[in-house]
């Protein structure tokens, strides 16, 4: 299994060593067979990508909290595709294929993967939390709130937030995505 250390090594995986027409791809692997894919990948002298996040699985009256990919079923690869041999790529045990269009791979729009590894903390997991703690004070951006301040009461990893807005004596929780407002002083 590929440590944290080598996947978090976030300078590494933003500009790869390929020249300055690599860009990232996306490519389709079979059921939990991420890792697998990403070892050989790597083995290979390619440079992959998985954005990870902590997924809990009951199973056989157990539960159990564990890193497991963002998009199941898929990664991404940073390639020259004027330079690397990027057919190899589909024949690497556990990826199905790129994902093509025609006879080329496809890229990812600019910047996507760039912010997934911004997001990757040093545990290797997605933190969509950007600092935030509870009791922090918010300004909600939009929706019916929209420019109401309020007090972050809870953030999950997958960004989704539980807000308290004092309306009429009293608090009442609101359920907002991290991007539906932002922190103040």
């Amino acid at each position: 299994m590929i440590s944290p250390k080598e996947t978090t090594d976030k300078a590494a995986l933003q500009r790869p060593a390929l020249g300055a027409a690599a860009r990232w791809y996306a490519a389709s692997v079979f059921p939990g067979k991420e890792d697998v894919a990403e070892r050989h990948l790597r083995l290979q002298g390619f440079h992959p990508f998985i954005p990870r996040c902590e997924r809990t699985i009951r199973h056989a009256r157990r539960v159990e909290t564990r890193p497991a990919a963002y998009f199941p079923g898929y990664m991404f690869i940073a390639l020259d595709v004027a330079l690397q041999r990027w057919r190899s790529v589909n024949g690497t045990f556990g990826v199905r294929s790129l994902i093509m269009q025609g006879e080329r791979p496809l890229p990812v729009p600019s910047g996507l993967v760039e912010r997934f590894i911004a997001l990757t903390g040093k545990d290797g997991l997605l933190d969509f939390s950007g600092g935030l703690t509870a009791d922090a004070s918010v300004r909600i951006l939009s929706g019916p709130f929209a420019e109401v301040i309020g007090r972050l009461d809870r953030l999950d990893p997958a960004g989704r937030a539980q807000v308290l807005v004092a309306i009429m004596n009293g608090e009442i929780s609101v359920d907002l995505d991290s991007r539906e407002f932002v922190a103040i002083a």
